[in-house]
């Protein structure tokens, strides 16, 4: 059965599209204008903006994370941290009411290192861990002992057996922890950074960092890294770090909610959206009203600005949220709603519309090789977003979602 969205204004992950038809064809989309193929289902998109599924570049999931994330129309998650099995992996790209992952596997870090004082702050369950097809931090692996790294020849073994365990990329942590309640966390040599990187490229993988503060930035531009998890928020921007980074190539994945949340704000007035409160469990409402609280001295409009900058300096910003579990100490985020503030604060550090929309789209698409989604184009994979509104216009709007498909299957989001 084909199914015909007509009448849809489109962002086709670069550009806006008036009064177009959509045809969805089994899993990939078939037509973008055009007639209406005889027998299609018609779906009438008037006064409503199709996009391509939203994909968010920095998370930790698990089942009850990617199904939240589909019904906010983030048909895909980038896991930086988490582990799951090839049969875990495929459970989950089969399975059309959950969003589809791509992960790091573990991460690399130093014994006692980062993210192991985050992970201390999650209350054990009673009892063994349940088995379920999961990962990322907030599952039970997390009770586990994740593999480390303390030397070079270390490093080059992490990566393999991440590569080994069908990891997508490689991401290494560069983080002392004084922008999260806990200085003086065990790091990694720069050396053993450096190897980590040229093994990952010689494996054909991105290598990702975790840098919060504009020293550990340096030293994760300074390695070859093609990505940068997080914005460094200890300090304001200066031109000449902006241009090493623009200069590197290197991408950018701000994480605008989490730094908001790491300074002391929560994602209250998110909350109290009916968009979103109607869609979250009690759960994950209180955790979005908590927040992490550990660097409340930040100034988050200088977090802006370097957004601004980076941004007018040609770097490709990515939209992404670092969201894990529903833990008020972690809070200020929830899977797929933080997603629509993370493109709200992008406006706010001002990217237009269509350029956070991009964000969640095509430009992360691009920069993580999924050449299958993240636009609107035949042959595309049928992950789409239909809300009411124009979001390239209002970013408010992409929350009113109408309905949401993945590989063609229609979820009902409403």
């Amino acid at each position: 059965m084909m199914t015909a969205i007509t009448n849809v204004r489109v962002f086709d992950g670069n550009k806006v599209l008036e009064n177009q038809t959509v045809v969805i064809a089994g899993q990939t989309i078939s037509a973008v204008g055009g007639a209406v193929p005889e027998g299609a289902n018609m779906i009438n998109g008037e006064g409503a903006t199709l996009l391509p599924g939203l994909i968010d570049a920095h998370v930790h999931t698990n089942p009850d994370g990617l199904r939240n994330a589909l019904v906010f129309g983030v048909t895909t998650e980038l896991e930086m941290m988490g582990h799951r099995t090839p049969e875990q992996r495929k459970q989950i790209a089969e399975s059309d009411d959950m969003a589809d992952v791509r992960s790091a596997d573990f991460g690399l870090t130093a014994p006692g290192g980062h993210p192991s004082e985050i992970h201390s702050k999650i209350p054990r369950p009673s009892g063994p861990p349940a088995h379920h097809h999961g990962g990322g931090q907030g599952s039970p692996q997390r009770y586990g002992a994740a593999p480390t790294a303390s030397t070079p020849d270390e490093a080059k073994d992490f990566v393999a057996q991440r590569v080994a365990s069908g990891a997508d990329y490689i991401k290494v942590m560069i983080e002392e922890g004084s922008l999260l309640d806990a200085p003086g966390l065990p790091m990694l040599s720069h050396e053993t950074l450096v190897t980590a990187v040229q093994e990952a490229h010689r494996h054909g993988k991105l290598a990702i960092a975790h840098a919060l503060t504009s020293e550990a930035t340096e030293q994760a531009i300074a390695i070859g890294v093609d990505g940068l998890a997080h914005l460094f928020i200890d300090q304001p921007h200066t031109d000449e770090l902006v241009k090493r980074i623009a200069d590197s190539g290197a991408f950018v994945t701000p994480c605008l909610v989490l730094n908001s949340s790491i300074m002391g704000k929560t994602g209250a007035g998110l909350a109290t959206d009916n968009r979103v409160s109607s869609k979250l469990s009690p759960v994950w409402l209180k955790a979005l009203c908590g927040s992490f609280n550990t660097y409340p001295q930040g100034n988050f409009d200088n977090v802006l600005g370097t957004v601004a900058a980076m941004h007018k300096a040609g770097v490709d910003i990515l939209a992404g949220t670092d969201v894990s579990v529903p833990f008020p100490e972690l809070g200020g985020l929830a899977h797929g709603a933080s997603l629509h503030h993370e493109l709200q604060l992008l406006v706010k550090a001002g990217l237009t519309p269509i350029e956070a929309l991009r964000a969640a789209t095509s430009v992360t698409a691009r920069r993580f090789g999924l050449d299958d989604r993240g636009r609107i184009a035949v042959g595309a994979r049928a992950d789409l977003v239909l809300v009411d509104g124009d979001p390239t216009t209002n970013i408010s709007d992409s929350l009113s979602i109408r309905h949401v498909w993945r590989r063609g299957v229609l979820l009902n989001a409403k």
